[in-house]
């Protein structure tokens, strides 16, 4: 499996192969405040099945043992890397084709915006599907 995708401004391009899997919307603050949205549409793919095809991340330690990669141009959030976990996660919304992987659930909805009303046709998780942060 290929996934293949970029910034708005096109500066960035990846391609995340193998299979996706964790596809989640996120209501977590940094997810809200990282990409100025209500919530972030997710998946995760191995570390190694990531790569950047054109152009070069920047990179913004949001917390400790975490990165999440933007465009420098345009601000596109792309991806969020804790390297302990040996995955990355990329923004679903910056696929070519954004209609898969469709999440799976919501998570960290505990921190949701009142508005944001979520639909009863996926599960909802008050923070991670584990129960951690």
């Amino acid at each position: 499996m290929q996934n293949e995708g970029g910034c708005h401004c096109g500066a960035i391009r990846y391609v995340a192969t193998g299979q996706p899997y964790n596809a989640t919307a996120c209501h977590c603050l940094d997810c809200r405040r990282s990409s100025g949205a209500p919530f972030m549409a997710w998946f995760s793919v191995a570390t190694p099945e990531f790569r950047v095809t054109q152009g070069k991340m920047a990179l913004y330690a949001s917390s400790p043992g975490v990165q999440r990669g933007f465009c420098g141009a345009c601000g596109t959030s792309l991806t969020y890397l804790n390297a302990a976990l040996g995955e990355i996660d990329v923004s679903t919304a910056t696929l070519d084709d954004p209609a898969e992987p469709a999440p799976r659930d919501h998570i960290w909805v505990q921190s949701r915006i009142p508005w944001v009303e979520l639909g009863t046709f996926l599960p909802a998780h008050a923070r991670n599907r584990d129960g951690s942060s």
